[in-house]
């Protein structure tokens, strides 16, 4: 897939420059969060104190997840002390990081999903998920695929006609790298070639949008409800929902409806450290199940359109193994 810009992703200046950058990073974030989890998780009854780590800046999704768990057992005296710590950088792998070395500290909660394990795959992080404790998928929030309103594309069918015709004439664009994912996934249910497509990176859904109405991309991939306000207003015209299934509320054709087997979700998860007893994973998880079960929860959902998925236990693991085959297949297919 092209992509604009394209750093150079070869050689060993570059390679050596990730690892030093990394290397601070971790100094720089990790010390001054590390202290702040140990610190939370000193003791181990988990109703009594805990930390949950959004391993991404104030803002952002993982951050909103992280907050409006904390608000939900707060409010609900599910936990006495519950403190949110952002550890950003390298798409969730340094907070990841630190989170794997803190085995068997209960007292700890990892905001993750689809961009962390796909981020422990792009970046080839020291750290997957197999060095920390999934407890529960949650929410689940699902791309739409978008062109301008003025666009000549009126259906899914017309865009990738015109896509298939000349991929690398048809510049697409998204708010980040899951979007660039949804579009390598729809390229090869449309039989296109990834590594023939252009893809401009934006920074953050805003700007993806942006990039369409002035003209610099034709098409789109993003969140649903980064769109969902320009789609009413008339600015952006939606061609598909990558979704499994219709979802309620929203009247939007899936592409699977279309002919296109295109149902990559944007999840988000919890986990715990490792090397856990039984009994502390249980209770983990049945707190993030009470968590979700609270008013507090409900409105959050409501206002950041998520979608309410629960996936627990065997389910769980099953779920993950398979996300992770699909998505290093994508980014293989991108050839990154």
């Amino acid at each position: 897939m092209t992509q604009e810009p394209l750093p150079p992703r070869s050689g060993p200046g570059r390679a050596i420059g990730r690892a030093v950058g990394g290397l601070i990073a971790v100094a720089a974030i990790g010390v001054a969060a590390f202290g702040s989890i140990s610190s939370a998780a000193s003791g181990q009854d988990i109703s009594a104190s805990m930390t949950i780590i959004a391993p991404a800046a104030a803002g952002g999704g993982w951050d909103g997840v992280a907050r409006e768990l904390q608000q939900a057992q707060k409010a609900n005296g599910l936990v006495n002390n519950v403190q949110v710590v952002n550890m950003p950088g390298a798409g969730g792998t340094i907070a990841l990081g630190n989170v794997s070395v803190l085995k068997g500290q209960p007292n700890n909660l990892l905001v993750g999903g689809t961009g962390l394990l796909a981020a422990t795959i792009q970046f080839g992080s020291a750290a997957t998920l197999d060095d920390v404790t999934p407890l529960a998928v949650i929410v689940e929030e699902y791309d739409v695929i978008v062109v301008p309103a003025d666009s000549p594309y009126e259906t899914l069918d017309d865009l990738v006609a015109a896509w298939r015709d000349d991929p690398k004439a048809l510049p697409w664009t998204g708010g980040g790298s899951f979007d660039q994912l949804v579009v390598t996934d729809l390229a090869l249910a449309a039989g296109i070639d990834a590594l023939d497509t252009t893809y401009i990176s934006s920074d953050g859904g805003g700007e993806a949008i942006q990039a369409l109405l002035n003209g610099t991309a034709q098409a789109a991939t993003g969140g649903y409800p980064d769109n969902i306000d320009q789609i009413e207003a008339g600015r952006l015209r939606a061609l598909a929902l990558v979704a499994q299934e219709p979802i309620d509320g929203i009247d939007i054709p899936t592409a699977v409806d279309q002919g296109y087997d295109v149902t990559l979700t944007n999840w988000r998860m919890l986990a715990a450290p490792a090397e856990l007893e039984e009994a502390e994973v249980e209770g983990l998880t049945q707190l993030v199940l009470d968590s979700v079960e609270t008013p507090q929860w409900r409105d959050a959902i409501d206002r950041y359109r998520w979608t309410e998925r629960i996936i627990t236990g065997d389910e769980l693991a099953t779920f993950l193994d398979d996300e992770e085959s699909r998505i290093r297949t994508l980014y293989e297919e991108m050839g990154l």
